[in-house]
């Protein structure tokens, strides 16, 4: 049985194994030989796909940063005013992260302890920091409420959607539907924080 395993394995089912063991354990609680036995094949056979844990942390978590810059590049969160685009991403971000959700949860813990995680970790601010501008930009549009502070706003926006890696299962039992997760999680930020005459983004 082990030989088969060794012989189809892939880089992609060891990431799979990998980003489970990571956030159940921890990334600097884990060591190769747990991932060996969570793969069910030996370390020497972990090496031949890749030179450590530390390349299936980056792997991981560039998964996750790729698939959510790759939002700011779309159509609808390029064009338009920047309430209509903040509101596209918020609501792009959360399908993501339901779509991502093992790689967002263990991009979302990363702690700043090797190289790696430093330069995740700096990658996140960039993301985080291309939101709160269409924020700023929404503000001085006239579309957001002028008593609102935005670094406060952002700061809670973030709080709200980063919250779904600590509860949302997509299989779970009575769960919710991920557009109806994306819906309540716009819905609740931006009703909230628009103007009450500034334009809406229909779902």
């Amino acid at each position: 049985m082990t030989t088969a395993k060794r012989d189809t394995y892939t880089p992609e089912t060891l990431l799979t194994v990998a980003v489970r063991i990571f956030n159940e354990r921890g990334y600097d609680g884990t060591s190769m030989e747990h991932l060996s036995k969570a793969a069910g094949i030996s370390k020497s056979s972990i090496y031949h796909h890749v030179a450590g844990k530390e390349e299936l942390l980056r792997r991981a978590v560039s998964r996750a940063l790729d698939s959510l810059f790759a939002i700011l590049e779309e159509p609808s969160a390029v064009r338009g005013r920047a309430i209509e685009r903040v509101e596209y991403v918020t609501r792009r971000t959360v399908e993501v992260l339901m779509a991502e959700l093992p790689y967002v949860t263990l991009l979302l813990r990363v702690r700043g302890n090797t190289k790696t995680e430093r330069w995740a970790l700096e990658r996140r601010r960039e993301f985080d920091q291309r939101v709160a501008d269409l924020l700023k930009a929404a503000a001085a549009d006239g579309d957001l409420r002028a008593d609102m502070d935005i670094r406060l706003a952002t700061r809670l926006l973030f709080g709200m959607v980063n919250s779904l890696v600590e509860w949302y299962r997509p299989h779970a039992a009575g769960g919710y539907d991920g557009d109806q997760v994306a819906e309540a999680v716009v819905r609740l930020a931006f009703d909230g924080l628009r103007t009450d005459d500034g334009p809406r983004i229909q779902p």
